[in-house]
């Protein structure tokens, strides 16, 4: 004959204790999610400005009534090239004068000239093909600029719409305030865009 294993009897399972959590504190996750909105809030203030086109003068790249975010870092990190869309304190008396947005044409130690109603680099013609139309010889006369340390010249694309460094002249460094990096409203206009990048033969 042959044994019966004898059945073994299941023990009850132990209650181990768990751990005790501590309620969060909702108060102070609250302002703690307050004040991280408002650093990031100040964050992109001082990084960015919103700008608002009002005019013709960029058409027809930019046109009235779009929105604008304008970058100040671009230029906190490094410097304004050529075709850039920036957004400036134009010169002028002591009044305050809007804020412009318009292309750069002109750079730190360069000679600028209009001739026969066309743009010129430093005896070199400059290639432009975000112009809106040609420029008549009303509102691009034939002139010269010999632009300093620190001075840059700028032209909106609507050329004959535009008012520009051919009235105030140049615009010093610490003018300028950022680069036009997106396209935020209507929203069937959003858009990520940069400037006009040169090759360094064709500048």
């Amino acid at each position: 004959m042959f044994a019966q294993p004898q059945q073994q009897e299941l023990s009850a399972p132990v209650d181990y204790p768990r751990p005790h959590l501590r309620r969060s504190n909702v108060l102070r996750e609250i302002i703690e999610t307050i004040l991280l909105i408002a650093i990031v809030y100040t964050l992109v203030n001082l990084a960015t400005v919103r700008f608002y086109i009002e005019g013709p003068s960029m058409e027809p790249n930019f046109y009235r009534n779009q929105f604008l975010i304008v970058s100040r870092l671009n230029y906190l990190f490094g410097e304004p090239a050529r075709g850039d869309v920036v957004v400036f304190d134009p010169p002028g008396d002591d009044t305050p004068e809007p804020l412009l947005i318009k292309r750069l044409i002109g750079l730190p130690g360069e000679t600028v000239e209009i001739r026969d109603t066309q743009v010129y680099i430093n005896g070199t013609l400059l290639d432009e093909p975000y112009t809106n139309e040609p420029c008549n010889i009303t509102r691009c006369p034939n002139r010269e600029w010999v632009l300093g340390e620190n001075e840059y010249f700028f032209m909106g694309d609507n050329r004959n719409n535009s008012r520009d460094s051919r009235v105030f002249g140049v615009v010093t460094r610490d003018r300028i305030i950022g680069e036009a990096v997106v396209r935020y409203w209507p929203i069937q206009d959003v858009a990520i865009f940069s400037g006009y990048r040169y090759s360094s033969s064709s500048e």
